[in-house]
């Protein structure tokens, strides 16, 4: 299985074509709205900027599982990501992170990489091949150097 065999839904509720994508290294992260670190908003699309015509991209997945800290609707995440932050990478509809319910592409997520999901923010690391490379932690930095130096490899 890679990435590209899981069917995920984009902000506006239609299904993400994964074409889009194919062949760049991809960062998928966890986002929440109202969390100490939805400043990661800014260096996200920072990076995004940097680096989307040099073979990268960010999506963003919104989650409430930790904390309740994004109860907004999609159209609500949408407004909040572009007014306070001016995101311009892909954002996807809210998915389940946690649990017995948790989104496909998140069960291999976590399975790839032996990782559960500990928190907002918590990036993982995936090839142009679709192929998971490595879970960074809610905590690191967007910017951090090992996160550009395998952008830039």
């Amino acid at each position: 299985m890679t990435l590209f065999d899981f069917e995920v839904k984009d902000i506006n509720g239609k299904t993400f074509d994964w074409e889009t994508v194919k062949g760049k290294k991809i960062l998928i992260v966890n986002t929440a709205s109202e969390c100490g670190y939805t400043f990661h908003y800014g260096p996200l699309e920072d990076l995004y900027l940097d680096y989307k015509d040099k073979g990268f991209t960010v999506l963003g997945f919104p989650c409430n599982d930790f904390g309740g800290q994004e109860p907004g609707t999609e159209t609500e995440i949408a407004q909040f990501c572009s007014k306070n932050f001016d995101v311009t990478f892909p954002l996807m509809s809210k998915v389940t992170i946690l649990g017995k319910d948790a989104h496909p592409l998140y069960q291999w997520l976590k399975a790839q990489t032996n990782t559960e999901v500990a928190w907002n923010f918590q990036k993982y690391l995936v090839d142009e091949n679709g192929q998971v490379v490595k879970m960074i932690s809610h905590n690191v930095d967007p910017q951090d150097p090992e996160i550009i130096q395998w952008i830039e490899q």
